[in-house]
């Protein structure tokens, strides 16, 4: 749901000034990343050694085996990834103003947070940042649990969390880390077009997570996945139906390689209906970079509103639907 959107008028689109992410200058210095080290040991030499000639073996006797078309295929073909959603698209002006808006504040490194910020993460207190120009309102309803309501005809938006629910320096450096939320999408809900992602900081409040760097997300009118995709996302579930629980959860795994592996993940009503790998096979020249998603920045939730929506976000692991990870079973 991203480029093309002619019922959002035309002309630049204007962004709001820098980050409203604040946070990471209060309660604690910034982290200094760590600079890359080259591997031990001499660089490969440049000399060949000799070694022995083997021919290959002849092909095995008799016919090749049969191909199982009733099971399931063997390499499944990648999502399909769109140009445009099939519902609404934002014009091609706020997506260059919001890649404008990325470069011009690059993501920061991990935060260290103050006694008051670990304590709102170990609760899980989170609390919700109002966006630049929201169009509508937030709402405290209890501890971890929020109500947001935006007015019809109100323009893309992200909502962020504070603390972020992986936070670099607060995690087990060999551990792996699931993170997750819900979002319940109200019966009273004019439209559904609400996303459930992830984000790293600083991201531009004025677009839909999923849409630039750093970002993920799943969006309810057209039940496609963003991953830094500007156009109409890939293929993954279908629309949300109002009066439904939908949430949205990542776990990070460290590897002996020392990238993570990262699986996200989808559940519906408290059931997990969908999935993908972070690093799964992309296309080289339509897929963009997945850096900031990683483990090595901090994610804060994401979720993102366009046009008249009423929802419910639920970041309290006793309100959960998903029982798996409130257990810490997932």
């Amino acid at each position: 749901m991203c480029l093309g959107r002619g019922d959002k008028g035309k002309g630049k689109a204007a962004p709001p000034p820098g980050p409203s992410h604040q946070w990471h200058q209060q309660g604690g210095d910034v982290k200094d990343g760590q600079a890359w080290k080259p591997p031990a040991g001499p660089p490969p030499g440049g000399h060949h050694q000799q070694v022995d000639y083997a021919a290959p073996r002849p092909p095995p006797a008799g016919p090749a085996p049969a191909y199982d078309w009733a099971g399931p295929p063997r390499d499944p073909p990648p999502p399909i990834a769109h140009d445009r959603s099939h519902t609404t698209n934002a014009t091609e002006a706020e997506a260059e103003a919001g890649e404008n808006w990325c470069r011009q504040y690059p993501l920061t490194t991990p935060l260290v947070l103050d006694e008051a910020g670990r304590s709102a993460l170990r609760s899980r207190n989170i609390r919700l940042i109002e966006p630049f120009g929201f169009n509508g309102r937030l709402n405290w309803l209890a501890k971890g649990h929020w109500e947001v309501k935006t007015n019809n005809g109100s323009s893309d938006s992200c909502i962020i969390g504070y603390p972020p629910l992986y936070v670099v320096c607060e995690r087990e450096a060999a551990t792996p880390t699931t993170v997750y939320y819900e979002v319940k999408l109200r019966a009273d809900s004019r439209h559904n077009s609400v996303a459930l992602g992830f984000t790293a900081l600083p991201y531009p409040s004025f677009r839909m997570p999923g849409w630039h760097r750093g970002s993920l997300a799943v969006h309810g009118d057209d039940g496609h996945r963003f991953v830094n995709d500007r156009w109409g996302g890939n293929d993954f579930t279908t629309e949300f139906r109002r009066g439904d629980t939908y949430g949205i959860g990542m776990t990070l795994t460290p590897t002996t390689y020392g990238k993570r592996d990262v699986d996200v993940f989808l559940t519906h009503n408290g059931v997990r209906v969908g999935g993908w790998d972070l690093h799964e096979e992309t296309d080289a020249e339509g897929d963009l970079p997945v850096a900031g998603l990683e483990g090595f920045h901090d994610l804060s939730c994401a979720i993102g509103t366009f046009d008249g929506v009423s929802v419910e976000v639920i970041l309290d692991p006793e309100k959960w639907m998903y029982r798996q990870v409130a257990n810490g079973k997932n």
